[in-house]
């Protein structure tokens, strides 16, 4: 890496650095077999700032990785700027405006809609080939942020969502209907502005995460982003029905924390089970000195005792947890992990599987293959719960370019049943989904 890397932030070096033309590749190179029950797109989204620049790995604009998938083949694969005011007008000030989004972090479909989204802004709508469609407001319903980190209840189809704010009111609950309308707007309740990026959601509740990271306009006035870890605002969940009020809120206070992303939640009789990548203190900025990293954890409510316990599970680094869609917000045995490091060169260097009933765990090895969220595409025709695939874009630092890898997660190991070269650099980025045929 020259001095002139070095010298750069972590998220403008080496696989972090943003790539500039939008591709369409096909006969694409494959090795192995890509499963034929595989039809669908893999899209990842991700920060990819257009000037070359941003002041944060969460402040570039939002590019969107796509490949489809089809009768064992890999049809193409595309990479798309979101088309955001945004991104079309570069050199305006981002002044709070709803339609100025990033679209950066995730990329979901929901009643026939697939949503970029970003959770400081509206979320905007693409096409299955990757097309910005436009801004997207439930029509003219969402007068609100929305998180990046929605919930699709697979039981009930529902889209579950909230988006939160620096200013009153600083949490806003939303329900949609499994056809897309937006029939339910709540305000909620909590003691002050926090960053509350995701959530969790059971077959019967939400439950909100009121941790320690808060906005700060001291911070702000510093440049930056004017977000700090709190010692005094203390950490607690919120237990809410799906269909419920900020009056039906019921908090239980937990050790000092903070989460990003949780694996999942679920109901057993009394409790309500939470396993989270957990950080015990978070160090957003040089002024929160030194942070702790990411492990696996789990929260336990007794609704009826008015307690949470807390057992941690495993120890070493890891983050973007994921189970199946179908298993949200249900009873889960098996989770997926990317494993980290001690240095941004080890991200991704595994991906864990983890057997919560058995505690056992299974590792594969990527060798010098980094890997990102590890996303889980269910066979059409199994019948248990890991039936399916680990899909995830790996940087290969030999090639300087990208891959898709397809793990089967029933027979988990370190080799992947097929491998998708791609002719192009594929940059870490955040979240994704597979969205298969209907």
């Amino acid at each position: 890496m020259s001095t002139a890397e070095v010298a750069k932030p972590f998220h403008l070096t080496g696989n972090f650095a943003p790539v500039f033309e939008e591709n369409t590749c096909t006969d694409l190179k494959v090795t192995g077999s890509i499963p034929s029950a595989l039809r669908g797109r893999f899209f990842r989204n991700g920060s990819n700032p257009q000037s070359g620049y941003s002041d944060h790995w969460f402040l570039g604009n939002g590019m969107i990785h796509g490949i489809e998938l089809a009768d064992g083949k890999a049809n193409w694969y595309r990479n798309r700027y979101v088309q955001t005011p945004l991104y079309q007008n570069p050199d305006e000030e981002r002044s709070g405006r709803l339609d100025w989004s990033l679209a950066n972090t995730h990329v979901i479909s929901h009643a026939g809609h697939i949503l970029a989204l970003e959770e400081g802004s509206l979320p905007f709508e693409v096409s299955r080939d990757l097309e910005t469609v436009g801004r997207y407001d439930f029509d003219g319903k969402l007068q609100s942020n929305m998180t990046a980190h929605p919930r699709v209840c697979p039981k009930t189809g529902e889209l579950l969502f909230f988006g939160y704010g620096a200013v009153p009111p600083y949490l806003t609950y939303h329900r949609v209907s499994a056809d897309g309308q937006l029939v339910q707007s709540e305000e909620i309740t909590v003691k002050g502005p926090t960053m509350m990026h995701d959530w969790n959601i059971t077959e019967n509740y939400v439950i909100w995460m009121d941790l320690p990271m808060v906005f700060d306009l001291e911070v702000a006035m510093k440049g930056g982003i004017p977000i700090r870890w709190s010692d005094d605002y203390g950490a607690r969940l919120g237990v809410m029905p799906r269909n419920g009020t900020d009056k039906d809120v019921t908090w239980y206070e937990i050790e000092d924390c903070y989460v990003f992303h949780p694996m999942n939640a679920y109901e057993d009789g009394n409790k309500i089970v939470i396993d989270t990548s957990r950080f015990k203190k978070l160090a957003f900025s040089p002024a929160d000195g030194k942070g702790t990293p990411a492990v696996l954890h789990r929260w336990v409510i007794d609704t009826e005792k008015g307690t949470v316990s807390e057992q941690p599970i495993d120890d070493r680094p890891a983050d973007f947890p994921r189970v199946p869609d179908a298993l949200i917000g249900q009873k889960h045995r098996y989770g997926y992990m990317a494993g980290f490091g001690n240095s941004n060169a080890e991200m991704g260097k595994w991906i864990y599987k983890y057997d919560l009933q058995t505690g056992s765990e299974t590792t594969a090895d990527l060798g010098d293959l980094r890997a990102g969220e590890p996303v889980f595409a269910a066979d059409p025709n199994g019948t248990s719960e890991d039936d399916g695939w680990i899909m995830s874009f790996v940087f290969d630092p030999e090639r300087d370019a990208s891959d898709l890898i397809i793990l089967d997660a029933s027979n988990f190991s370190n080799e992947p049943v097929a491998r998708v070269h791609l002719p192009v650099r594929v940059p870490y980025g955040f979240h994704g989904s597979w969205i298969p045929d209907e």
